[in-house]
């Protein structure tokens, strides 16, 4: 039992890491549209969206294979809170009381759809 809940575990902070790389596409998009008339660098962050983006898809088939597509999309939604932390450390935007509110709500519907399943499936 308790190397059952060690293994899901594993698998969901494995799933929040492909969460993490799809994010990461949107952090270059944003710095790709920053650059103004300097091209080069606008070309550069526009292609490492695409590198990004295909790595993920690749990460992603592998996730799917271990979760129900159900709850592997309900765990995408994590992105806000992931989006909302770059925003912060990469852009300096500002982090509101709505915002905070508005992830723990998403967190914690992520995590009974993530618990819940295990009642269901025994």
């Amino acid at each position: 039992m308790k190397k059952d809940l060690l293994k899901k575990i594993k698998n969901i902070v494995m799933l929040q890491a492909v969460i993490i790389i799809y994010t990461f596409s949107s952090i270059m998009s944003k710095k790709a549209s920053q650059q103004g008339s300097d091209m080069i660098k606008a070309l550069f962050f526009f292609g490492m969206t695409f590198v990004i983006l295909g790595i993920y898809a690749i990460c992603w088939q592998q996730m799917i294979k271990k979760f129900e597509l159900s709850i592997a999309y309900a765990n995408r939604s994590m992105a806000i809170f992931w989006s909302m932390i770059w925003a912060r450390l990469f852009f300096n935007d500002q982090i509101t009381f709505k915002n905070i509110v508005g992830v723990i709500i998403v967190f914690v519907g992520t995590l009974i759809i993530n618990f819940d399943t295990s009642k269901s499936e025994k």
